[in-house]
């Protein structure tokens, strides 16, 4: 493969400058962007070509919202090495990198790239976690906290495809273990239930579930996904092709699934026949009604399909007849799976689907396609979608109940449930949080004005950024129950950071002060310690880090020079040390000559041994390592600014 050949032909370059690499990846993990990618490129330029290099450079791009460098660098590691070889994640985030600047041709080839990467990677090499994140940044519901629950009433089978009338909750279930088992998945056939429901946005009540068995509702066969007019009449649902009891087959000798309808009469559900436009040779299923029960939308795998499953629909006319099915077309259907359609209050159409871009399986999507005929699918993203089948959504809360908090369900086979499908509520309520603080010196806790302040998503995204003004102060609105990184800087100073969490509480106020320490006082430029490994003058990747700050105070005064003076611990010999912390002082000033520091700006780079310590740790003195260590640093005056 092309990727291998040249690892083997950067092989050398690439063992000299993993130090340098592993600097830039320490800036790049405490968010250091800019820092970073001049890092990185310093890295390209010698040779090295890895995949870790070019996709971190897009990474240090595509952070600080800018999608027209992060393309460069996600295109030239895809030219570089075969799609197999990088993760589906940055395919996933070039794609985004491709829309934002308007590629959108070359965006859609590399969505089905992406697609294909995620259908075939079987989630061991994906990383969904990641997407999943990413999928949340574009969630319509923002400043929600999303609370799932899983049913009280789900057993060790599948039940799924909740539908509430009135007090009654319906699902499919195939708990019924007296009843046939099906040979494919060895469990019970499904069928219709109902359980007695109280609702209540803060503790809603289930009672036990029963079965729907009125007048042959429930069969030994399938039965499942129902939906029932607003009058509480008529009810259509899925079941097995029956002719009478028995099954009907195909040619092939395969049954179909088929629509039918059931009236309610005298308080039963009875008078059960098939819809019209059901056939032998392909299955309809999963029927769900529009506000007015005007239109019938359903799932089908009849020809001229754009895929596997289709969602179509059908007028229900004023004499109860049918109209022909038509598709919804090419913006729900793909040529993978569509499913489960349900239609809210609000004309809004969900379903799921395994077609467009997911988090793995099936996932639920929402669409404005039946107000808008280009409208295109979002996907719901996390938590109502996962790395597993996620379908059947159902909600029919009002538009005050949307606006107050409001509970809706959704099927899926996700690994923590109790069964093969578990139904699960969430209870989705507004929650806003406002992160604020001023920007303040160390040393006397002033106030700091000027200093950049940026919001950092939990993905490593900055999502907001502003300077502060003459008042320091500064404030960001964020989600509840987020991770967010605060970052202050500015010229001359170290950066402060914060790790914030926040909660879901009333309190709104999250209050974040950023204090940040003056790297210049009076003739020094004064930073962490420079340590070295004990009798050893090689500049440490942690050095390097600290070391970056002095660039960056001698960029920012082009007229500063500085003199180094570097020292030791007191084991062994006087002279030796005198020697040896000699080579500090020059290792630590070629490491700033290697960023581009003028040979003329560093005046002298001495050592002086053991003979300035900082503690009791002199000859013959018994001391830990730590303390030995903080005789072993640098010092960096200023001889002229």
């Amino acid at each position: 493969m092309k990727s291998k050949i040249l690892l083997l032909i950067f092989a050398i370059g690439s063992l000299s400058l993993s130090a340098q690499e592993r600097l830039a990846d320490k800036f790049f993990k405490n968010y250091g962007y800019i820092k970073a990618a001049e890092l990185y490129k310093e890295v390209l330029k010698k040779g090295d070509t890895s995949i870790n290099v070019l996709t971190r450079l897009g990474d240090c791009y595509y952070n600080n919202s800018n999608p027209k460098e992060a393309a460069i660098w996600y295109g030239l590691a895809f030219e570089t090495y075969d799609n197999e070889d990088i993760s589906p994640e940055y395919m996933f985030k070039y794609v985004q990198s491709l829309r934002s600047k308007n590629d959108f041709e070359k965006a859609n080839d590399w969505m089905e790239k992406f697609m294909t990467a995620n259908n075939n990677s079987g989630f061991e090499d994906f990383d969904t976690a990641s997407i999943e994140k990413f999928q949340k940044l574009e969630d319509s519901e923002k400043n929600r906290i999303v609370k799932l629950v899983n049913l009280p009433f789900n057993s060790k089978f599948a039940d799924f495809g909740p539908f509430i009338y009135n007090d009654l909750l319906y699902f499919t279930s195939a708990r019924n273990e007296d009843g046939k088992i099906y040979g494919w998945n060895k469990e019970p056939f499904l069928d219709i239930y109902q359980v007695d429901f109280k609702k209540d946005i803060d503790n809603p009540e289930y009672g036990n579930p029963i079965e729907v068995n009125a007048d042959g509702i429930n069969t030994r066969y399938h039965e499942a996904s129902l939906t029932i007019t607003n009058d509480g009449k008529t009810m259509y649902f899925t079941r097995d092709n029956l002719d009478g009891k028995r099954l009907d087959y195909d040619k092939e000798g395969t049954t179909h699934l088929s629509i039918y309808q059931a009236r309610f009469i005298d308080g039963v559900w009875t008078d059960v026949y098939q819809l019209p436009f059901n056939d032998d040779f392909y299955s309809s299923g999963h029927p769900a009604l529009s506000p007015d029960n005007k239109k019938l939308y359903f799932v089908s795998d009849r020809e001229g399909g754009f895929g596997g499953t289709d969602i179509y629909v059908v007028d229900i006319e004023e004499n109860g007849k049918f109209s022909k099915p038509r598709n919804l077309g090419d913006k729900v259907n793909t040529p993978g799976r569509e499913m489960f359609p349900f239609v809210a209050k609000d004309n809004t159409l969900f379903f799921s689907s395994d077609g467009h871009i997911n988090l793995g399986l099936l996932d639920i999507f929402k669409s404005d396609i039946l107000n808008d005929e280009n409208a295109e699918p979002q996907n719901l993203g996390a938590p109502y979608n996962s790395g597993y089948d996620d379908f059947a959504y159902f909600n029919n809360a009002t538009e005050e109940e949307m606006q107050a908090g409001f509970t809706g369900y959704f099927s899926s086979n996700r690994p923590e449930g109790k069964g093969s499908d578990d139904i699960y509520s969430f209870d989705s309520r507004v929650c806003e949080k406002v992160i604020k603080g001023v920007t303040r010196v160390t040393l006397d806790n002033s106030v700091l004005p000027g200093v950049k302040v940026q919001l950092i998503n939990d993905v490593g995204v900055v999502i907001a950024e502003v300077t502060t003004g003459a008042d320091g102060a500064f404030e960001f609105e964020a989600e509840c129950e987020s991770q967010y990184t605060l970052i202050g800087t500015i010229k001359d100073h170290r950066k402060d950071q914060k790790e914030i969490l926040t909660d879901d509480s009333n309190d709104s106020n999250v209050p974040s002060d950023l204090f940040l320490e003056p790297l210049v006082n009076d003739n020094q430029i004064v930073i962490n310690p420079i340590f070295f490994d004990y009798d050893k003058a090689k500049i440490r990747t942690d050095a390097k880090y600290e070391l970056e700050n002095i660039v960056d105070v001698l960029r920012a005064h082009p007229e500063m020079v500085i003199r180094i003076e570097s020292h030791t611990d007191s084991r062994g010999r006087d002279l030796y040390n005198m020697k040896l912390s000699d080579k500090r002082a020059q290792a630590t000033r070629d490491y700033l000559l290697s960023r581009n520091i003028a040979p003329e700006r560093i005046e002298s780079a001495i050592g002086f041994g053991e003979s300035q310590l900082l503690n009791e740790c002199a000859n013959g003195v018994k001391c830990t390592e730590e303390q030995h260590q903080m005789n072993r640093r640098s010092y960096f005056y200023i001889v002229k600014e």
